[in-house]
């Protein structure tokens, strides 16, 4: 990345010399400091993404400074780096948000591999802080859990297609938040300050459609008694999001496509062309390819949609999300709860961790508002869950550890379960599983398992 800024602060000259050059070479824009003290200096003239702070130096240590650039520069990429043995103190900068820990000398090729993934987290952060800065009631913005690799892959794409006017393919299974998604979209974007405007195109039949999203004079169908607006000129400057799109008619597609291409349209009955000035979003769990193949959706109409694509995953595929989403619904639902739920038992983690949630986050959700309505207690506990989710979860849990499954995803289960147990704690994890704390270090960073605020 040829503009990225690195700060390198090491108090031994020819140590940051000899890394300066080499980085400066890769197109790397490098700034150097010898103490804490010149590195603040620096970091209040010129914004860094990265840094790769000394821990050991004169008068205020890397730590101390780690902490001061993250006060003010929270998206910085920190990389520490030690002559010493220092894994305690490297562990601790981790904690306090350092992004790696290598140790002296550093080799060049893991130095610019860590770079490379340190400037792809910083972006991610900064685009995703970026986007939720303009996200604003009514639209929910917390509800849009991002623990998950997958679901930061797909709100860094939204922050970076938000100002854009192309059009929007939502795809995803039923219940997975296609529409949250849209919201997102919508309300990152310029259009921000104007409707969002959403219809269900499954939801409709053929004539009634027709007339909601373009609209009906007088007398067009048999009680059309007056002048009917349709929700794309509703949605003129802002966003119109139609679900369900492969459900639509073959005749509307047509109709469809013309509005997409020329921007314009006509209401049903009347002959005035009306432009269309909104964005459009759109969305389905059904396979467009497959219904193009069959001659049962338009080619020409899907590669019109097709511009953009967000793929939101199934929750079974992103279970780092499961339970960032569980705290989110409990907190809606202690809005106004003279007896708020506190808590979840671990016993209903594991339940809820296990289960496959075949109707997604929807269900999760209808499963998470019943739990605490029937509570006993105001901790949560397996038993205020639904039968077939105590069952689901007793099924998975016996075939979690299957002879057919890897040896690597055998490894990183065991792992996660016993991280889980131990709240994350690296030294009572690692002293259970029988192996040295950097190893369990090396083996979460091989697995991505990592702690979630």
């Amino acid at each position: 990345m040829p503009h990225l800024r690195i700060l390198i602060v090491d108090d031994e000259k020819s140590q940051r010399e000899l890394v300066g050059g080499a980085l400066r070479q890769q197109g790397y824009a490098v700034t150097e400091a010898g103490s804490a003290e010149e590195a603040a200096k620096a970091a209040e003239k010129t914004f860094f993404e990265v840094a790769l702070l000394d821990i050991r130096m004169p008068g205020r240590s890397g730590l101390e400074l780690l902490s001061d650039l993250k006060g003010t520069n929270p998206d910085l990429q920190a990389i520490m780096v030690s002559a010493h043995a220092d894994f305690d103190k490297g562990l601790e900068a981790m904690k306090k948000g350092a992004f790696d820990f290598l140790k002296k000398p550093v080799d060049l090729t893991q130095l610019l591999a860590t770079i490379e993934r340190a400037s792809e987290r910083h972006w991610l952060l900064a685009e995703n802080r970026y986007l939720k800065e303009k996200l604003e009631e009514p639209y929910r913005a917390e509800d849009l859990v991002m623990a998950s690799p997958a679901m930061r892959d797909v709100l860094s794409t939204v922050a970076r297609a938000a100002d854009s006017d192309a059009t929007v393919l939502v795809r995803g299974e039923s219940g997975t938040g296609k529409e949250l998604v849209a919201r997102a979209l919508h309300h990152a974007s310029r259009r921000a300050s104007k409707s969002f405007v959403a219809v269900n195109c499954a939801a409709l039949p053929e004539t009634l459609l027709e007339s909601e999203l373009f609209g009906s004079e007088k007398g067009a169908y048999t009680g059309a008694v007056a002048r009917r607006i349709g929700r794309f000129e509703l949605a003129s400057g802002g966003t119109l999001f139609l679900d369900e799109i492969g459900d639509v008619p073959g005749s509307i597609q047509a109709k469809l496509l013309r509005v997409l291409e020329h921007k314009t349209f006509e209401r049903l009955g009347g002959a005035e062309t009306i432009k269309s000035d909104c964005r459009v979003v759109v969305a389905t769990h059904q396979n467009l390819e497959a219904m193009v193949a069959e001659g049962r959706f338009r080619e020409d109409l899907y590669y019109r949609l097709n511009v953009i694509q967000l793929v939101i995953p199934p929750l079974r595929e992103r279970p780092m999300d499961i339970l960032p989403l569980i705290e989110t619904f409990i907190a809606r639902q202690n809005v106004g709860r003279s007896r708020p739920v506190k808590g979840i038992t671990p016993a209903a983690k594991d339940a809820l961790m296990s289960y496959g949630w075949p109707g997604n986050v929807r269900e999760l959700l209808n499963a998470v508002e019943r739990a605490c309505v029937l509570a006993r207690g105001d901790v949560l506990d397996a038993s205020d869950f639904p039968l077939q989710i105590r069952r689901g979860s007793s099924e998975a849990t016996a075939t979690s550890d299957s002879p057919t499954l890897p040896l690597a995803e055998v490894e990183r289960r065991h792992i996660q379960r016993a991280l889980e147990h131990h709240q994350w704690s690296l030294i009572q994890t690692a002293a259970t599983l029988g192996i040295h704390r950097n190893t369990l270090r090396l083996k979460m960073r091989e697995y991505g398992l990592e702690k979630q605020q």
